[in-house]
């Protein structure tokens, strides 16, 4: 599931005496946050707490996360080539060394109690933040960028491929012991667009990271489309949102990559008893062996009920041992 949130009593007690990007960037307080799903809430592995936000940041443009409704932003958005030309590749030991810290000091707090994933956001979903400049919902001006400019696309997006790559890899280096790439915006692309602009550049970061045997997970947001080619990108494990059947996933891609997934995080809205059920018909639908991380579709959200979190992880292990 996503990193520590605001579902979490322990988390709102840390985020009132910082801000968000300051949470982010004071490893001690990072690595706090990672470990409270594993201690409170019971999960099987952790995640570093961080944004993927921070990597556009390091290249040189302002962020500003705003609590509430407001979300990140960058006032400065990306409108031409000479903005792009502009952009450096980071070094992530200096210019991204918190996440690094904070990955150190969550493996050491952690003990090896249970394994750090690492992660980052695809090229693609980055680029859209970068050129948007905030949230949107209709995208105009990245799809003005790759319809209209599409040799400006490919330029950031290479910058970014070679930055994201770099990033995970000092990840690693680091100690995590997995990757994720979330790609949360490639499902606002046709399929010949995500694959050009999307994940030809997953391909890519695969390509250069060095993973000195950590698993890579992607996770396409609404990628349906191009399911058996996002698990041909170099993807140890894919995950899958909830529009997909989990079994007829594994009949199209399983006996080469783990899937992971793939409740509906709003189910989680339900009562226990639903949420049992919900998680026994994934698990079924999946099917008996290896190869399967339950999660969420996509990350808990805000106001879910902190018992109900608690419910489905315990629902998980109690009837996945069914199908071991």
């Amino acid at each position: 599931m996503r990193q520590a949130g605001r579902y979490l009593p322990e988390y709102r007690a840390v985020r009132e005496k910082v801000d968000f990007l300051t949470l982010c960037k004071t490893p001690d307080l990072a690595a706090e946050v990672t470990i409270q799903p594993v201690d409170i809430i019971g999960v099987d592995a952790a995640i570093i707490f961080s944004d993927i936000l921070v990597v556009p940041e390091a290249m040189g443009m302002q962020l500003v996360m705003e609590d509430g409704n407001g979300g990140p932003r960058f006032p400065a958005p990306i409108r031409s080539h000479a903005q792009i030309d502009a952009l450096p590749v980071p070094d992530p030991h200096s210019k991204l060394k918190f996440v690094l810290d904070a990955i150190r000091t969550t493996r050491n707090n952690l003990n090896n109690k249970v394994p750090l994933i690492g992660f980052s956001g695809s090229p693609w979903t980055l680029a859209t933040y970068m050129v948007e400049g905030k949230g949107t919902k209709n995208f105009r001006h990245i799809k003005e960028l790759i319809f209209s400019y599409p040799k400006d696309a490919h330029f950031l997006l290479d910058k970014l491929a070679r930055a994201v790559a770099a990033y995970l890899s000092a990840q690693i280096e680091a100690g995590a012991q997995a990757i994720q790439i979330f790609d949360t915006w490639g499902g606002v692309l046709a399929q010949e667009e995500f694959e050009e602009f999307s994940l030809q550049y997953i391909r890519r970061v695969l390509s250069l990271v060095k993973r000195s045997g950590a698993p890579a997970i992607i996770f396409c947001k609404d990628c349906g489309h191009s399911l058996e080619k996002i698990a041909d990108s170099g993807a140890d494990v894919v995950g899958l949102d909830w529009t997909i059947d989990i079994g007829k996933a594994r009949e199209m891609v399983g006996s080469y990559v783990g899937l992971q997934g793939n409740l509906d995080p709003a189910m989680l809205y339900s009562t226990p008893e639903r949420i049992e059920k919900g998680v026994q018909s994934i698990l079924k639908k999946f099917g008996k062996g290896r190869g399967h991380i339950f999660n969420l579709g996509h990350g808990v959200l805000p106001d879910t009920p902190f018992e109900n979190v608690k419910v489905f992880v315990n629902a998980v292990k109690k009837f996945s041992v069914q199908y071991h």
